[in-house]
């Protein structure tokens, strides 16, 4: 009997050697149910955090740039007052990997419990 995988949050970006191709469109719609809120948009994964002012969306664009530096996995973000846009894919094989699901799970983890709007 096999361990079952742990979560998605749990786990670790990996460097994904030369050559590795990126995620079947099959693939990517299986694992978007586990960071919802998400979206596939063209080769990104995407998703809008409303916050009410500008403290709470720089104190959130923080942990995200902890989680980046954390995982070597870096988003590019779209920062305003109360507005973060968020998009993943792993510029070296130029698509979406695993290393971006896993970031999103753990970005989503940051406001499980928090009353922030999000979108």
């Amino acid at each position: 009997m096999s361990m079952p995988r742990p979560r998605l949050s749990a786990r670790k970006c990996k460097a994904l050697p030369a050559g590795t191709k990126p995620m079947t469109a099959t693939a990517i719609a299986r694992l978007l149910p586990a960071v919802p809120g998400w979206e596939r948009l063209g080769g990104r994964l995407r998703r809008v955090f409303l916050f009410g002012d500008f403290h709470q969306t720089m104190a959130f664009v923080n942990a995200v740039a902890w989680i980046a530096h954390a995982e070597d996995h870096h988003p590019d973000l779209g920062v305003k007052f109360n507005r973060c846009d968020i998009a993943y894919n792993t510029h070296s094989i130029r698509g979406i990997s695993m290393n971006d699901f896993i970031c999103a799970a753990k970005i989503n983890v940051l406001l499980d419990d928090a009353p922030a709007q999000r979108r």
